[in-house]
């Protein structure tokens, strides 16, 4: 498509996958832009790291509201003012309402750590590493009412290793989010795929695409066997 996707990332932290996001829209054939990044935490450090990149940043404080509905009005006008089509959650640690989820419905990303639908919730590779799971990894998913629900868009196949621990699993998947993150976006906004009948679907069923770029992607546009 030739007008490109305006994206709003919502972090509360770093913004490590913010990041990765940012770096991958700089490439002119990326079929979205970072118009804005907003932040529930005024401290957030990914607020500078999108100040030096001269894009739009801002913070919304959800500790200054009486309840979640107005601090998510103030958000969804911020997302609105800056003609934000496709919202981006990269860290943002706040659990949002059914109201502002159906506004935004087919229109807002989530990366997950772990293959959903395995693992939803938090301490995923505390659980994973008790669980005695060989293979875990990372979900770029479309966000649903319920937490860590909704349409996969694509995940990317992380081995355990022996020996590992929390902080070393943690970091392995992270590199992993890191390159998923911008490929999913990539898919999604140049409409490669769509969302039908609660699942993603190639809008082009005979398109394949043979550039594995992140190691074993597992997308919609990729046959396993090229995957693995």
């Amino acid at each position: 498509m030739d007008k490109k996707k305006r994206v709003g990332i919502l972090i509360s932290g770093r913004g490590s996958n913010m990041r990765s996001l940012i770096e991958a829209a700089k490439n002119p054939n990326f079929p979205a832009q970072i118009v804005v990044v907003i932040s529930n935490r005024p401290k957030a450090a990914g607020l500078q790291t999108a100040q030096d990149e001269g894009i739009k940043n801002l913070a919304i404080d959800h500790r200054k509201y009486d309840n979640r509905t107005a601090f998510e009005e103030d958000l969804h006008q911020a997302l609105v003012e800056a003609k934000v089509d496709l919202i981006c959650n990269a860290g943002f640690l706040r659990l949002l309402t059914a109201d502002f989820v159906d506004k935004w419905h087919d229109r807002q990303l989530n990366i997950h750590p772990s293959l959903l639908p395995s693992f939803k919730g938090l301490h995923t590779h505390q659980r994973v590493l008790e669980a005695g799971i060989k293979i875990t990894g990372c979900t770029v998913h479309l966000v649903r009412t319920d937490m860590d629900a909704g349409p996969i868009i694509a995940q990317s196949a992380v081995c355990v290793e022996p020996g590992d621990d929390e902080e070393r699993l943690s970091a392995r998947v992270l590199a992993a989010e890191h390159l998923l993150y911008p490929h999913a976006l990539e898919l999604f906004a140049s409409e490669k795929v769509i969302v039908k009948n609660e699942r993603i679907e190639l809008a082009d069923q005979n398109l394949t695409q043979a550039d594995n770029r992140s190691g074993p992607i597992f997308s919609p546009t990729l046959p396993l066997k090229q995957q693995l």
